[in-house]
């Protein structure tokens, strides 16, 4: 398993204790998993996104911490990566949602494996990059709300 999936399993595990919101003192997280500081950032930057349903929060100096607070639920979670895709998006960025969405339990692995057939390049030969982009936007948005109760 990469440090990276290590650091937001422990993340993700502070969050299964019930709480919403949880604070973090990025150098006793980093030392306590043998790691150092910036994989922690890097973590939280690339998984814990306000896409994925998490607002970041963070005071720096001696006594700082950093505070990831999630969504209340699922379908706040999905409606905020909704908004967040806009009007265009390309294959890698779609990949990297619904990634988000499949490690989050958002969606089921045979729903994610769908919806990353969906977004490939290879369904939108013979139209121009723009076009592209925003049709696929189109879909994935599609998609993502039949995930709202």
């Amino acid at each position: 398993m990469k440090m990276s999936d290590i650091i937001a399993d422990v993340i993700m595990d502070m969050f299964d204790e019930g709480e919403s919101s949880v604070q973090i003192q990025r150098n006793d997280l980093a030392n306590r998993l043998g790691c150092v500081p910036s994989q922690i950032n890097y973590v939280i930057t690339s998984r814990f996104t306000p896409e994925a349903g998490y607002r970041i929060e963070s005071r720096r100096g001696g006594g700082g911490y950093i505070l990831i607070t999630r969504a209340e639920s699922k379908d706040d979670t999905i409606v905020s990566l909704i908004k967040s895709i806009g009007d265009s998006i390309d294959e890698r960025n779609a990949r990297a949602h619904i990634y988000n969405c499949s490690y989050q339990k958002l969606i089921d692995d045979t729903n994610a494996k769908l919806m990353l057939a969906a977004v490939n390049d290879n369904n939108f030969k013979g139209l121009d990059r723009q076009s592209a982009n925003v049709i696929r936007a189109k879909q994935l948005k599609q998609m993502l709300l039949t995930y709202i109760d």
